[in-house]
This record gives structure tokens, C-alpha cells and sequence, in this order.
């Protein structure tokens, strides 16, 4: 249904659409049920609002952006927008952002390129603070957190529940993996693996995201399985490819485990971040 045809919340109807005078919606746009539209909002004729999506004032979503119910998008975020990168051609390129978002002030989040994919895509319950980029072609999991002023170049990948600090940059086609954390002020030019912490002005591998993992409730002896699979992997006996196997033979019961094991051995062009010094957590 074209939001021109949709009632407005003066109607007073359960899940009515409500667009502030001066906010700008193209009437191409789709809008989901109890969609608000702030002032001087502007929503281009190819974006899709589901459910329940809020933006507060001044947000500016253009492109062929869809974003999932629930999102509330702060002012002068800016979604949807085309690329920074001079190889784009126009050509008909995404940005898909999942449910339940927090966008704050300032974010941007750009379509994908042809190559890249096409797409830039979001998951669900992330928390994007002030002033945060997400450039073309990124895939991030869900309930993932980038603080404020925290920019993602292209072609990054990022894993559920990965934390980017504040004021750090991440080099296109870095891989961040799972549960993973980048400390504030951090440049990382390689994969981070899956439950690991970074650090620095170009970052090295410093340990294990262990508070995070307390909080979200890991067993005692799972977090000590990952920490022994660390010590093995970031050891000084070996190559890294030599202990990547010896622990993937020692640990080939502990699933989390295995996701580190699965992360190092998959292709990549930026290589994996590793400790400044080969001695273990």
C-alpha cells in the first residue's frame, strides 16, 4: 500500500502511520503499521519501513533501504545513501537493516557495490552510537555494538554480539568474529577471531572478551575450554597452522571452539590478528 493511502494517526486507528507536516516521504515509500515519521524527515520512493519504525527528526533514508520493525533511528542519521567508493556506477545496490536497531545521531550506513554483492546488510538488536559508519557492502550479525564515531571501510564482516569501541576503524575486508571485542581507539587491519579482544593503534590480539562472555552467561567450564584453546593456538611452539590443527584436534568436543578453529582456517586476504608477543592468556 503506497503511504499515501495509509490513515494517519489523527484517524486514531490501532497501528496508524503518523508523518509529521514538515517530514518528506515519497508516496512509492512503504510503510509498515505504526510507523512514525519525524519532522523534516526525508524517506525516498525505494525504501521499505516495517512495523513500528521510528525516526525521531531530521533522519534522512534514501536508496533501496528496508529496515526491520522496531528500529528507532535517531536525528540526522543518514541511511541508504550511495557509497563512498569512486567504482560505484549507480548501479541498483541495498542496504538491509534488521529489526529492533538503535541508530543514533549522526549514523551512517551506505548501499552495497557490484562488487561486493550488492548489498549492505544489518542484523537485528544492535546498538549503533553517535556518529558510527557502516560502509558499502559490510554484514553484520546480530547484537552487534559500535560506539561512538566507530567506522567500518567495506567489505567487513562482523559476528554476533561484536563490540567496536569508540573512535576505532576497522580496514575494509577485516572479519571480526563473533563475541569479539575492538578496544576504543583501535586501527585493526586483520581478522579478529571469534570471542578475542584487540587493541591499539594498529591492533594486536591482547587476550579474550572473558567479561563479555560472563555477562551473557557462558558456563564456567566452556570459557575455559576457549581460554586453554587460546594458550594452544597463540603458543610459541609451531607455526600458527600447526596449532590451528593440533587444537582443533584437542578441543574437537567444545563447539565455541570450533568456530575459532572454523574463522582461522576460512579465506581471507587480511590474514589473523595475533598477539604482539607469542605468549598465552
Amino acid at each position: 500500500m503506497s503511504n499515501a493511502l495509509r490513515p494517519s494517526a489523527s484517524d486514531g486507528m490501532i497501528g496508524a502511520v503518523s508523518i509529521h507536516p514538515t517530514a518528506i516521504v515519497h508516496p512509492r515509500a512503504a510503510l509498515g503499521l505504526g510507523v512514525t515519521i519525524g519532522p523534516y524527515s526525508i524517506v525516498g520512493p525505494d525504501v521499505v519501513l516495517g512495523d513500528n519504525v521510528q525516526l525521531m527528526s531530521h533522519v534522512v533514508i534514501d536508496g533501496r533501504t528496508t529496515i526491520g520493525e522496531g528500529t528507532i533511528v535517531y536525528p540526522f542519521a543518514s541511511l541508504g545513501q550511495t557509497p563512498q567508493d569512486l567504482k560505484y556506477k549507480g548501479e541498483p545496490a541495498t542496504l538491509e537493516i534488521g529489526a529492533r536497531n538503535r541508530i543514533r545521531e549522526h549514523v551512517t550506513m551506505n548501499i552495497g557495490t557490484e562488487g561486493g554483492g550488492m548489498v549492505t546488510r544489518v542484523g537485528s538488536d544492535g546498538l549503533f552510537m553517535v556518529s558510527a559508519h557502516i560502509a558499502h557492502d559490510c554484514l553484520l550479525g546480530d547484537h552487534v555494538i559500535m560506539a561512538n564515531n566507530a567506522t567500518l571501510a567495506g567489505h567487513v564482516v562482523m559476528g554476533d554480539y561484536a563490540f567496536i569501541g569508540g573512535i576505532s576503524a576497522v580496514h575494509q575486508f577485516v572479519r571480526i568474529g563473533h563475541h569479539a571485542m575492538v578496544g576504543g581507539m583501535s586501527g585493526v587491519e586483520q581478522d579478529v577471531i571469534p570471542f578475542g579482544l584487540v587493541t591499539g593503534d594498529r591492533a594486536r590480539l591482547t587476550g579474550l572478551n572473558l567479561v563479555g562472555m560472563e555477562r551473557r552467561g557462558f558456563p564456567r567450564e566452556d570459557i575455559q575450554g576457549i581460554r586453554g584453546a587460546y594458550r594452544m593456538m597463540f603458543g610459541p611452539d609451531g607455526t600458527l597452522a600447526e596449532r590451528v590443527e593440533e587444537v582443533s584436534r584437542v578441543f574437537a568436543e567444545n563447539a565455541y571452539v570450533r568456530q575459532i578453529i572454523d574463522f582461522a582456517r576460512a579465506k581471507s586476504s587480511r590474514g589473523l590478528c595475533q598477539p604482539r608477543a607469542q605468549n598465552g592468556q
